[in-house]
């Protein structure tokens, strides 16, 4: 079968190797994914670079998130064959979604929303889940707070201003650039600001009238994260989601102290809650999903052979939204 092969530690056109593997075969509480769609992230790139924390040994396929339908299951898998699911794919085990077939966890596929597109489906597990788990569950988001969201044209950006919109709150965002402030916007933020033209944290603590923001989002990490507890209201809370500066940011727990704050983690795999909450959460979104209130922001949809070219694009923050690889 066809598979992008990460053979070494470099930029992802450098790296990656188009090459005909064998068809993994799932083992126990594993499923084999016919792979329709898969999306592209951030943490395809820093694999690419050897810089993600979960790095299996070289050569391996690469690629967190699919569209697929289930071919095989392993032993104590009750998913049906035939079956059409999105997810997370097992590319711990060198057998990710940059492929004709990819493994995944049982535990890490969920139903596709009827009517949703194979694109649509591949951007949305990670993302959605990632701004309810931090939202909802970490941060216990209340309708009328004012929710902070950095990064807000890309992926896990703009699915938490839908999320946070639909569920009542009102967002304001940060992005660099005219084009991807729209996209903000578009996605239903009430105050886009262009962190490149304009002074975000005296933007944002004058749409509060200096009271600040209740919930900060944050998928960007380094500095801006850092000055975000300067725009934070009294028992604020902050959501450190990713670090697509570079690196994680770093605030003194003097301060947090001195805000009465909180710092709470929030990641959307790895199985952390049981499968049956995570059933009713998932379940809760394609019904938002249904109602028109959340969507995958796609802006670009490329081919299977181009996905080396689509990686550098997000490596140059050259995308705005979800960029997803057709593989049929």
């Amino acid at each position: 079968m066809r598979a992008w092969q990460l053979v070494s530690d470099g930029e992802p056109a450098d790296v990656l190797k188009r090459a005909d593997v064998p068809i993994p075969q799932p083992g126990p509480g594993q499923v084999l994914i016919d792979v329709l769609a898969s999306a592209l992230g951030l943490p395809d790139v820093f694999q690419c670079r050897g810089t993600y924390p979960i790095l299996p040994p070289r050569p391996m396929t690469p690629g967190l998130e699919f569209c697929g339908t289930v071919i095989a299951v392993g032993e104590g898998v009750t998913t049906a064959v035939g079956a059409r699911v999105m997810g997370t794919a097992a590319f711990f085990t060198g057998h990710g979604a940059f492929a004709d077939k990819c493994l995944a966890s049982a535990t890490s596929v969920w139903p596709v929303a009827q009517g949703m597109s194979a694109a649509e489906a591949a951007g949305f597990t990670i993302a959605f889940h990632t701004a309810w788990l931090g939202l909802v569950r970490r941060a216990g988001m209340r309708a009328g707070e004012t929710v902070l969201v950095h990064g807000g044209a890309g992926g896990v950006g703009s699915a938490a201003i839908r999320l946070a919109k639909a569920l009542g709150a009102r967002v304001i965002s940060t992005s660099g650039g005219a084009a991807k402030t729209e996209v903000c916007s578009h996605a239903g933020a009430d105050r886009a600001i262009d962190h490149l033209s304009e002074d975000w944290l005296a933007a944002v603590l004058q749409e509060t009238g200096g009271r600040g923001v209740d919930l900060v989002y944050d998928p960007v990490g380094g500095e801006m994260f850092e000055k975000s507890l300067e725009c934070l209201a009294s028992e604020g809370r902050l959501l450190p989601i990713g670090y697509a500066s570079g690196r994680w940011g770093q605030v003194s727990f003097s301060d947090l102290n001195r805000r009465n704050a909180s710092i709470m983690g929030a990641l959307g795999g790895g199985g952390w809650l049981p499968r049956a909450e995570m059933v009713i959460m998932h379940q809760q979104l394609l019904d938002l999903y249904a109602a028109g209130k959340v969507k995958t922001d796609i802006s670009r949809e490329i081919a299977f052979d181009d996905i080396p070219e689509g990686l550098t694009a997000l490596a140059n923050r050259g995308v705005l939204g979800r960029i997803v690889a057709l593989h049929r």
